[in-house]
């Protein structure tokens, strides 16, 4: 794996957790001179906001919108998106196109350009595939203007995100995620992102095939359901991915920030 001073990746993370769990993945990328950044999403990791102060998904993403506004003109990024994540940069990819040479999402929810951007998690919930186990998801306010809440219970973290992860991992990750949200109904709001801009955007999705979260089968329609310039596979790789296959996962990004930036 060798590295990439001009390449600079950005990795975002999943519901209900944070910078942190790209540790073991951005410290091999930076240990063969990739530049990585790994951020904290709005209420997430250890920026300090609550999540009733983060009302629409957009607000959610802004950190990572400031950090593409911030490039200098003709710099080129490639977005990682875990899980939910793959959501935030559909939305960067949109509002700043010409500014990321890849939009990769791994084992991520992965909108088109046709329905909202919803479509994409309505379509999980309306299967069997979307047991959330002893998950907690409820309202913020009575008056249901704030986003519902959503916390990973013990059950569902052991056997359908972490089931393959280290008790190590396992640990830190139960002992680090946040309370978050999916942002369905602001999402269901908004119109579907467009072909010229989000569209336009190259595309690789990394399917993980031990997912017990977002399952191999529904990561596969999203591919067929918005068609990407490659697809790549982690055999082995639960939907933490970045924890339990940090060395797979981390030449997988290396060869794809080499083959499109």
């Amino acid at each position: 794996m060798e590295g990439n001073s001009r390449t600079h990746m950005i990795l975002v993370h999943g519901a209900c957790h944070g910078a942190w769990c790209w540790f073991k993945v951005a410290a091999r990328l930076r240990s063969v001179g990739h530049r990585v950044t790994t951020l904290d999403l709005a209420a997430s990791g250890v920026d300090p906001r609550p999540l009733r102060e983060v009302p629409t998904f957009r607000d959610y993403t802004k950190p990572l919108l400031d950090i593409l506004e911030s490039l200098l003109p003709g710099e080129k990024v490639v977005l990682v998106g875990h899980s939910l994540g793959g959501m935030n940069i559909a939305l960067a990819s949109e509002l700043f196109p010409e500014k990321v040479a890849a939009a990769v999402f791994l084992a991520a929810f992965m909108p088109d350009h046709t329905f909202r951007p919803s479509h994409v998690i309505e379509k999980l919930f309306e299967g069997n595939s979307a047991d959330m186990m002893d998950s907690e998801m409820k309202p913020q306010d009575p008056e249901g203007k704030l986003p519902p809440s959503l916390l990973f219970g013990p059950q569902i973290t052991r056997q359908k995100l972490y089931q393959l992860c280290s008790q190590e991992d396992l640990t830190l990750g139960a002992s680090l995620m946040r309370v978050g949200s999916l942002f369905l109904e602001d999402l269901q709001l908004q119109q579907p992102y467009s072909e010229d801009r989000y569209g336009s955007v190259r595309k690789v999705y990394i399917v993980c095939k031990e997912d017990l979260a977002i399952v191999e089968e529904y990561q596969r329609w999203m591919i067929q359901n918005n068609p990407v310039q490659e697809v790549k596979e982690l055999d082995g790789a639960d939907h933490m991915a970045m924890l339990s296959r940090p060395d797979e996962l981390a030449q997988c990004l290396a060869d794809i920030a080499e083959k499109y930036a």
